[in-house]
């Protein structure tokens, strides 16, 4: 018997992993580490931008909803073809 995800604790989690990710990454970016990490993140999030505080802020913010909505879709899936 396989057992049911919890969508919206599978939402959360993925969305706090997303959001502590995209931090690490302009943490450590602004020191000069992960820089090409760091340029693949500027091209798939909209509002990412390492240059600036606010820039990081919004990455962060825009990380967690995406991370969020994919990680209740992928429960939400998981547990329509679990039987």
């Amino acid at each position: 018997m396989v057992e049911k995800l919890d969508p919206l604790a599978f939402g959360y989690s993925a969305g706090i992993l997303s959001a502590g990710t995209i931090f690490l990454l302009g943490a450590f970016g602004n020191m000069g580490f992960y820089s090409g990490a760091m340029k693949m993140m500027q091209q798939s999030h909209m509002f990412f931008s390492p240059a600036n505080p606010f820039g990081v802020l919004a990455g962060i913010v825009e990380a967690a909803i995406l991370g969020f909505i994919i990680g209740y879709l992928f429960a939400a899936i998981y547990n329509k073809f679990a039987k």
